[in-house]
């Protein structure tokens, strides 16, 4: 049977929902026969692993550890999922102490048991901030790790394909930028309905403005939505997303969706946030989006948040100073166009 490549994929996290939903996606998109599971929890893990096996999938040489040499050695690509979860009552924020520290090691992880991963999709929250530090930790070239951002901007699309009553694939680049979390910047201006600029629409009142601000502040909340409906976090979409962008970055169909990349231009420094990207067999690529006055300024302000979260890494001893990165990753020294 053919498969997209013969590559080590390790799916970190996979005995939780997310990570198994992203386990199954993985096996029946092809990726590669070679694909770990893990998991600190062995005996769901171990239930996980059954059920895929359970499934009949031909060729599959699927095996599942709760050892952290055994299922990082050889690794090429990696899909974690592996922090805690966000439950009732909590912002993406809440979890970022606990969540930084998992980062952290799993970076190191990295470094130590597979620093030749060709790309890591991170989409434990606060997503931003866990795929910053772990690209400090393990070493790797920017462009070999991205974060779980496409979610917002789908969930956008959604919003609006039911507002107007089309087909999803009617609206095209509906598009938000920078944090994946509450100080997201939604852009209307990239936005096309069924060929017309959403711009047109807000001015001529197809779309009231007061419906737009509704819109929009249901897809900065829509993790919390998917809670209220459902009683507990995101899991199928996160996971399908995920390995879309791994199954790019292992020469599948490009990611045109936007990803959090590492930027560090002119403009900000320092920071995961999500851009315009591709993700391509050769890593994630970004270029700056364009937007109107009020919309650059609302990512200048998502920018600014995700700045106050990596100084509280930092103050929390999580991450070294800035000044100092250069010594555990020179890859995030230089700055980019």
């Amino acid at each position: 049977m053919e498969y997209l490549s013969n590559e080590k994929l390790l799916i970190v996290g996979a005995g939780g929902m997310i990570g198994s939903n992203m386990a199954q996606t993985a096996i029946m998109m092809r990726l590669t026969p070679d694909i770990c599971l893990y998991d600190p929890y062995l005996k769901g893990l171990e239930g996980v692993a059954e059920e895929m096996m359970h499934c009949g999938f031909e060729g599959l040489k699927l095996s599942f550890t709760d050892d952290i040499e055994k299922a990082f050695t050889g690794a090429k690509y990696i899909v974690t999922s592996g922090g805690a979860p966000r439950k009732a009552g909590m912002t993406r924020e809440d979890l970022l102490r606990g969540n930084a520290k998992i980062a952290e090691d799993f970076g190191k992880n990295v470094k130590k048991y597979c620093p030749d991963a060709k790309h890591i999709v991170v989409i434990f929250n606060p997503a931003d901030i866990t795929g910053l530090i772990t690209l400090l930790y393990s070493g790797l070239t920017p462009e070999r790790v991205s974060t779980l951002a496409a979610l917002d901007s789908t969930r956008l699309r959604s919003e609006l394909s039911k507002y107007f009553n089309i087909p999803p694939d009617a609206i095209i680049n509906a598009r938000t930028y920078g944090g994946h979390g509450e100080q997201m910047a939604v852009f209307a201006s990239t936005t096309q309905i069924d060929g017309k600029p959403l711009e047109d629409l807000i001015i001529t009142n197809t779309l009231p403005e007061a419906k737009w601000e509704e819109i929009k502040t249901k897809v900065i909340q829509g993790g919390k939505n998917i809670i209220d409906l459902r009683g507990r976090s995101s899991f199928q979409s996160p996971a399908y997303l995920s390995i879309e962008m791994i199954a790019a970055a292992m020469g599948g169909k490009p990611f045109k969706w936007p990803a959090g990349v590492y930027v560090n231009n002119n403009r900000y420094q320092n920071i995961m946030m999500a851009m315009e990207t591709v993700i391509d067999k050769n890593g994630v690529h970004y270029n700056m989006p364009t937007g109107t006055l009020e919309e650059n300024e609302a990512l200048d302000k998502s920018y600014a948040h995700l700045c106050h979260l990596r100084d509280e890494v930092i103050s929390l001893g999580i991450m070294p100073p800035i000044s100092e990165w250069g010594k555990l990753n020179p890859n995030m020294l230089a700055k980019t166009e």
